[in-house]
Formats: structure tokens, C-alpha cells, sequence
């Protein structure tokens, strides 16, 4: 059995993937170009198997990998993958659901606090022997204040723990409506999460219907000072309406860990975004749960090669 992974770099330095080779004649790549779909197609063509991380797999790739019989995503969503024209040539679709909850949940409170809390400005203030400015640079509390969700799955719940226990009201829109046994916790339309929050967090899949979601007809819904989170995808905010927004004051601060195109490309205009904070998609990123993403992926194509479904993609 021929096994390709296109993309392995991030487990690499520190993980092994001496579990995959018990599976197959493996090929491992560190990177593979994401914008060069014949160089994938060469890759990939010849192979029944393929992993893939960040690498995409699009219609295009999938027509001309005429053996190609399993997809294995190394992560949560699924907008790296043509689903679609997967479905129409036979090919099953995995992903890992759930392996980074703990970690991506941390890291969006290291976001939020980060804004609100100025750690690394006062502590290059520190080293500098600046004088503390309260004013200049305030501090915000976050008790009292209201923590929006859009989205509640499993990140987004353990986020919402999170929120409550800074006593903070919170609040959640998600498309499906969901069964609530928390009293401290309220569901409401997207209007309305809008229009309350002094936090939002993203927390939905890229699909059509969520591409651009913050967009300046949802802004112009929220407060003034109102502080966005995102660390699912990109694609869902409006990038020349966020910016337009910080560099007006019309909204107060954000803080992503996802853009649009990644690595991040030089002509973003949130690089130039005032109260604007970026990081490289790495909230997922703690070896603890990286080796826990290369367990459930190997395992998931176990299970697929002994004829199970595991974490297998529902086409609807």
C-alpha cells in the first residue's frame, strides 16, 4: 500500500511517523506547494493514500489522481479538500475532530487577554524603564462584560467554560439551535450576539455560507469597542472591512491567529491594521496536541484499510 504525506513538516522535528510506515510504503514530504496543482498531481497521482495537512486537494488534483481512494485531513475543517468532487469519484474523506479543543480554547483566552491586559507592552516598559502609562495603555476587566460565540462546538464549548469562569455573560449563536442545560448560558439570533457582545469569537467551519461573515454590514451591528477573536478560518471575516473598521475606531481591537491566504501575504491589509494582533495559525500547535493529531490520524486510515468508518466526512 503506497501512502503519500504531503505536508508533514509540523510533526516532523519533534514527532515521528513510524506508526504510518507500519501501514504502507510511505513518501514523506516537510512542504508541498499549496498553489502549484501539478506538482501535487505529481505527488499524489500514483497513490491510493494521501494526508494532508494545509496542502489543498481540489477538484483539478482529484481528477487527475485516478488511484486516489482515501484523504486523510490532519485537522479539524475540511475546506482543504474538494468534498464534493471527492464524493464523486469514490473517495473517503477523513478529518480529526476535536484533538485540539483544550489547546485552541487556551489559546484564544491568551488572545483576549493579550488585548486586554497589554502583557508584552508593559513588559517591554519594564525593560526599558518607561514610565507605567494606566491611561495611555488601559487595562480591561473582563468581568461583567458579554463573551458572544458564533459557532458552539466542541472548541467553542470549552471557550464558553472558559468565559464563565471569568465571570463574564455568555452568550452563543450557532446555525443549528442547541440544547442548553447551562443556566449561565443563553442562545440567541446572530443579530443579537451583534449587538451585545463586548468579546465575539469565531468558532464555525469555512463553508459558502460562512465565507465573510464579518463583513461591514455585520459590523456596523456591533459596539464600538467591541474586541473579535478568531481562530477557526480566515475566509470568515472581510479582511478590507476589518481593517477599515480598526483604522476608524469603529471597531476596538482584534486579535487572529488565521487570515485569509497563509503564511500571510504582504499585501494584507490587516498588517497595517491599527489594534490589530496576528499570529501564524499555531493556537493548535502544543506537542502534546500535535502527537495527539498523529495518533487519530493514523488511526483513522486503520480503520479505513481494515474496512471501518472512523471520523469520516458526511456528504450532505
Amino acid at each position: 500500500m503506497k501512502i503519500v504525506l504531503l505536508d508533514g513538516l509540523a510533526l516532523n522535528d519533534d514527532l515521528n511517523w513510524d506508526s504510518l510506515k507500519e501501514l504502507g510504503e510511505c513518501r514523506l514530504y516537510d512542504r508541498t506547494p499549496v498553489d502549484d496543482n501539478h506538482e501535487i498531481i505529481n505527488r499524489i497521482s500514483h497513490t491510493p493514500i494521501v494526508l494532508t495537512h494545509k496542502t489543498p486537494i481540489n477538484a483539478e488534483v482529484i481528477h487527475n489522481s485516478p488511484q486516489l481512494k482515501y484523504i486523510g485531513i490532519m485537522g479539524t475543517g475540511y475546506d482543504v479538500v474538494d468534498v464534493k468532487a471527492a464524493r464523486e469519484a469514490g473517495i473517503t474523506v477523513t478529518t480529526v475532530p476535536t484533538y485540539a479543543s483544550d489547546a485552541v480554547a487556551q489559546f484564544t483566552f491568551a488572545l483576549l487577554l493579550e488585548v486586554t491586559n497589554h502583557v508584552i507592552s508593559y513588559q517591554n516598559g519594564s525593560l526599558n524603564n518607561q514610565l507605567t502609562d494606566f491611561k495611555g495603555n488601559p487595562l480591561t476587566a473582563l468581568r461583567g462584560k458579554t463573551f458572544g460565540l458564533i459557532g458552539y462546538g466542541a472548541i467553542a464549548q470549552r471557550v464558553a467554560q472558559i468565559a464563565h469562569a471569568f465571570s463574564m455573560t455568555v452568550i452563543f449563536y450557532n446555525h443549528r439551535p442547541k440544547t442548553v442545560h447551562e443556566k449561565w448560558l443563553q442562545q440567541v439570533s446572530l443579530d443579537e450576539l451583534l449587538t451585545r457582545s463586548d468579546v465575539i469569537s469565531l468558532h464555525v467551519i469555512q463553508t459558502p455560507q460562512t465565507i465573510n461573515l464579518i463583513n461591514q454590514a455585520t459590523i456596523n451591528l456591533m459596539k464600538s469597542n467591541v474586541i473579535l477573536l478568531n481562530t477557526a478560518r480566515g475566509k470568515l471575516i472581510n479582511e478590507a472591512d476589518l481593517a477599515a473598521a480598526l483604522n476608524s475606531d469603529r471597531v476596538g481591537a482584534a486579535a487572529l491567529d488565521v487570515v485569509s491566504s497563509e503564511p500571510i501575504k504582504s499585501d494584507n491589509p490587516l498588517l497595517t491594521a491599527t489594534n490589530c494582533m496576528i499570529t501564524p495559525h499555531i493556537a493548535w500547535a502544543s506537542r502534546e496536541t500535535r502527537a495527539r493529531l498523529l495518533a487519530i490520524s493514523v488511526d483513522n486510515l486503520k480503520e479505513f484499510l481494515a474496512g471501518r468508518q472512523q471520523n469520516i466526512i458526511t456528504y450532505k
